[in-house]
């Protein structure tokens, strides 16, 4: 188990960003991080891979967990709100950061967080993450082909969010 998480420790930036992106706040972030980590050592005996090919698989095998736990966590939430709408019609806002001076960058962001959860997180996995078509669909759990049209649509509405139905930006103030 141990050995796992000190396999683990460079990964931690990437496993940090990837719940970043997928949680939109930097506090549930930390928190779905925190858990994966603590998952991952419970869990460490049951990771088997040698060779080569151990650190993507390691990467994978957080990342699943990850996702795992991202699920788990917005159905206790929703359950705990008896909230009736869809989880893929309720986007996740971006906490706005201070650093964020690129109006490109708001504007993806805030297109990203009107995503529904689905197309957010297969562009996050394959654009972001860069893992394989295969491999995302082993994360989601989902055959190879909803992962293809997930992307292509994921894709489409970025697209279109980012161009035509971007949010209005606002005008940015050149600061001494």
């Amino acid at each position: 188990m141990t050995l796992v998480l000190e396999e683990a420790l460079p990964l931690i930036p990437r496993l940090r960003r990837h719940a970043r992106l997928l949680c939109g706040d930097a506090a549930r972030a930390d928190d779905l991080l925190q858990d994966t980590l603590e998952r991952a050592a419970r869990k460490g005996a049951l990771f088997h891979a040698d060779g080569p090919g151990r650190p993507d698989a390691l990467r994978g095998w957080l990342l699943t967990l990850m996702h795992r736990l991202y699920l788990n966590q917005r159905r206790d939430a929703r359950e705990a709100l008896h909230d009736s709408l869809d989880e893929d019609d309720t986007p996740l806002p971006l906490a706005p950061e201070p650093q964020q001076q690129v109006a490109l960058r708001l504007d993806l962001e805030r297109a990203l967080a009107a995503l529904p959860a689905a197309s957010r997180e297969i562009l996050l996995l394959i654009c972001v993450e860069e893992l394989s078509y295969q491999d995302a669909a082993g994360v989601l759990d989902v055959p190879l082909g909803t992962v293809m049209s997930r992307l292509s649509r994921a894709r489409d509405r970025l697209r279109t969010l980012m161009t035509d139905g971007a949010p209005a930006r606002a005008p940015l103030r050149v600061v001494k």
